[in-house]
């Protein structure tokens, strides 16, 4: 596979999508600035709309580009934030006056009733907007496929005054796809087996129609949740990361909302393939998994325990164990017929950089980055930061 490219682009995100080629990326990870949260102090910023509809209309052309530029096999990720309605005629930036940094709009969840936004027609001050799941819908109705909400829970969130909620603990992450069918690499992500359902055998109904309900029972049922470690789960839909600070400016300015680089590595490593692409049709180098046997309990005598029907309860010592080979790979294979050669890595897109965290992790990973950020200062951050994980790469 070939020497990794990264390219950081300053810009509006939807004027410069517009000059990427269709087809020419395999994952986005973003997160879009929030809806009225943030004075990035930057003419053509995201986030400061008069009201939410219009928000809502510029991501998604935002996100037309992005599907078009996505290969069909590409997975799109969208860290999108929500926030309140507020109280007619609040002052957005009392007592926070402009340092030159980000002036913070205390309308954020964790901040709500003020901001610059108004409520939106039927909401009341005080109402969560549900802008993750309202921008889902409309790119649902735009063609994407919302394949799922990933619950990204923040085990320290930021503290809350508030005591008529509960703290704001968890952000929704969309996933979105061009396509129904689309590369996905399970085997990359799996998660460590808990020890209360590794790799389960029976279910309690089951294992009861099968042993009945005495004593060899309740242990063979134990036994069978149990199963083995090695070949782990399959990644589950809430992910736990922790806050990864991020200290650095360029003339002042820093930023206030990068994420921590685990969350754009799960997605990464999910939605693009560790071998490469075709270099001429874009399609993705698939895993070749030999599938493990099933976990089978046997007696110290090897004789079979669980998989057949016991009519006796002469299995009651504590020598049973586990036969159990868990999945490996074995390979990987190419999903076109183009006979092109060997593959080129996959291509991971930010049309919101910030200050580069996909784009790192992209290379880290050994994929191309293509990112692109409106503000300057945040350009020089990331190229400072890409410049660590690749030392002396060209950027283009």
């Amino acid at each position: 596979m070939g020497m990794v490219n990264l390219q950081i682009i300053c810009g509006d995100a939807l004027t410069e999508l517009r000059k990427l080629p269709a087809d020419s990326v395999h994952c986005c990870v973003t997160s879009p600035p929030f809806y009225g949260l943030r004075d990035y102090s930057v003419a053509g910023q995201i986030g400061l709309e008069p009201s939410l509809d219009e928000y809502l209309a510029r991501l998604v052309a935002v996100f037309e580009e992005v599907k078009r530029v996505l290969h069909p096999s590409g997975v799109c990720f969208v860290d999108e934030g929500d926030s309140y309605a507020r109280q007619a005629g609040d002052d957005a930036t009392r007592g926070f006056p402009n340092t030159g940094q980000a002036r913070i709009f205390m309308n954020g969840l964790g901040r709500e009733g003020k901001g610059n936004n108004r409520p939106p027609d039927g909401l009341k001050p005080k109402d969560r907007l549900l802008v993750p799941f309202r921008l889902a819908l409309l790119l649902q109705s735009s063609g994407w496929w919302v394949r799922d909400v990933i619950c990204w829970h923040k085990p320290a969130p930021m503290p809350e005054s508030v005591t008529d909620r509960c703290t704001q603990s968890w952000e929704p992450i969309l996933m979105l796809t061009k396509s129904a069918r689309y590369f996905w690499d399970a085997e990359a992500v799996k998660e460590k087996a808990q020890p209360q359902e590794k790799i389960p055998m029976l279910s309690e109904d089951e294992a009861a129609t099968r042993f009945g309900d005495g004593t060899t029972s309740s242990r063979l049922r134990m036994m069978a949740r149990a199963g083995t470690p090695e070949g782990g789960r399959n990644l589950r839909n809430v992910w736990s990361i922790g806050p990864e600070p991020f200290i650095d400016s360029v003339d002042g300015v820093s930023h206030f909302a990068a994420f921590p680089s685990e969350l754009p590595k799960r997605c990464i490593l999910a939605a693009t393939s560790a071998r490469g692409v075709c270099p001429k049709c874009g399609e993705p180098w698939v895993r070749m998994v030999e599938q493990g046997t099933k976990c089978s309990w046997h007696d110290g005598k090897d004789n079979l325990v669980l998989g057949q029907r016991q009519e006796s309860n002469d299995y009651k010592g504590d020598n049973f164990y586990a036969n159990y080979v868990p999945p490996r790979t074995i390979g990987w294979r190419v999903a076109c017929d183009c006979e092109s050669g060997d593959p080129i890595p996959a291509t991971v897109l930010d049309p919101f950089a910030g200050t580069g965290t996909t784009l790192a992790v992209a290379l880290e990973l050994g994929r191309n980055a293509v990112g692109i950020e409106l503000n300057p200062a945040y350009v020089e951050l990331a190229r400072r930061r890409c410049a660590v994980v690749t030392p002396g790469l060209p950027l283009s």
